[in-house]
């Protein structure tokens, strides 16, 4: 059971930081905040497209990670 959950926790975690360095950043950092950007930080703007499916695709495989890792460190 343990090898398995380790498994499935590599595909995990490797597929989490493939989604995550496939979104594009929402500012320019804190320069873009402190040069006028601090309209598009605290806007509301929804995400679209590929945004938004990677964005619930982040959401998902982070909530996966944090129940397999809880499950593992309970059955160790």
């Amino acid at each position: 059971m343990q090898t398995l959950l380790v498994v499935l926790l590599i595909i995990v975690c490797i597929s989490l930081i493939a989604v995550v360095l496939l979104q594009s950043g929402k500012s320019a950092g804190l320069s873009g905040a402190i040069g006028g950007g601090a309209e598009q930080l605290f806007g509301k703007q929804k995400a679209r497209g590929m945004d938004l499916i990677l964005h619930r695709a982040t959401v998902i495989l982070s909530l996966l990670f944090f129940m397999i890792m809880l499950l593992l460190t309970y059955l160790s």
